[in-house]
């Protein structure tokens, strides 16, 4: 049984994870729904089942890196990190902006380190900071590379259009349940994170199984995440799906299955561990914007069809709200220890 208190304390890494949910899941299904090839409805219901599967099975990938660029080790710290950054993509949400989550946390842990007077690590901070432009970039260039073969392969295989539709449709299920594993493996970081240090949870033990604090973490923040996916993420599908670029169904599944292999690259214990093997560069494994990715290759996409089908003012909005997130967030976390240690006399460091 969890103590009421912890539970108190969990419950803003439990609203970051709910607005992850709400704002992520576009990146997702945005493109199938925007294009009407799935319901909001099932979108939702396959985003859900995958993300917490992803949490759970392959969370512990990116777990640690938000540790290292501000250890918190005070749980009422953690509750108002988690908070401010939750609350920052509320806001965002709200305005129907897919914005990163990833920004928030990392603001607000900034604004931790400046309220504690702790120094930021600032090699971390640089390999963040540098996904911020790889990450949608690489999904631009993914989706250009893919769309082209798709197209290739599609006029081989001249299929009838009523046959092409139900293989997309398809394949955008897929595509949207493998996005949305990788979702849940690389961003569940961003929701408990600044927790794992703290280790709130005791062990937990039913039969001869037993579940760390971290496990129980990962299982919590994915249905958080579900819950999010579930009560209000069809707003922001709409906007990803519709209004940035006209997309078509085969554009839709290369968007999906682009940003998808870009959180992949990032999450993946495996392949880092794979390329090291062989003495290759590794990639970081770091919590990267699942809505850089997703935009980043809805404007790869754009640009093969001309300069003049992508929406610049949406485009310029997105842009707007990725770089005030986390300058947002580092401030609400500022002031929220303030008044969590001078007000209510917590310890927050």
């Amino acid at each position: 049984m969890i103590d009421p208190i912890i539970l108190l304390f969990l419950s803003s890494g439990l609203f970051l994870g709910w607005a992850l949910g709400a704002n992520d899941a576009a990146n997702v299904f945005g493109t199938a729904v925007g294009t009407r090839m799935v319901s909001w409805r099932n979108a939702a219901i396959i985003c859900s089942i995958f993300v917490i599967l992803g949490a759970v099975i392959s969370g512990a990938g990116t777990s640690q890196t938000l540790g290292k660029l501000g250890a918190i080790t005070a749980l009422p710290g953690a509750f108002m990190t988690a908070l401010s950054a939750g609350f920052s993509v509320f806001v965002m949400t709200k305005s129907g902006l897919p914005v990163s989550t990833s920004q928030a946390i990392v603001g607000a842990i900034i604004g931790w380190n400046f309220f504690s007077n702790q120094a930021t690590d600032t090699s971390t901070l640089a390999k963040i900071l540098s996904t911020w432009i790889i990450c949608p970039l690489l999904a631009a260039v993914i989706a250009i590379v893919i769309l082209k073969v798709s197209k290739y392969f599609g006029r081989e295989m001249n299929l009838s259009l009523i046959r092409l539709d139900a293989y997309k449709r398809i394949a955008l299920i897929f595509a949207g349940a493998l996005g949305a594993y990788s979702l849940g493996a690389n961003n569940i970081a961003n929701v408990i994170g600044v927790f794992i240090p703290v280790q709130p949870l005791a062990e937990l033990k039913i039969g001869s199984f037993s579940f760390s604090s971290t496990q129980q973490l990962f299982l919590l923040g994915g249905l958080a995440i579900a819950l999010g996916v579930c009560t209000y993420s069809k707003k922001v599908m709409l906007t990803v799906g519709s209004d940035l670029g006209q997309l078509s169904s085969t554009s839709a599944l290369v968007a999906v299955i682009s940003h998808s292999i870009v959180l992949f690259l990032f999450a993946s214990q495996g392949l880092e561990a794979l390329l090291s093997g062989y003495g290759l560069p590794t990639i970081p494994l770091v919590p990267v914007s699942s809505s850089q990715a997703v935009v980043g290759a809805i404007f790869g996409i754009s640009i093969l069809q001309g300069i003049t089908a992508v929406k610049w003012n949406v485009l310029g909005k997105i842009i707007a709200g990725w770089i005030v997130t986390p300058i947002f967030a580092g401030i609400v976390c500022f002031i929220g220890l303030f008044f969590l240690q001078n007000v209510f006399s917590l310890s927050v460091i």
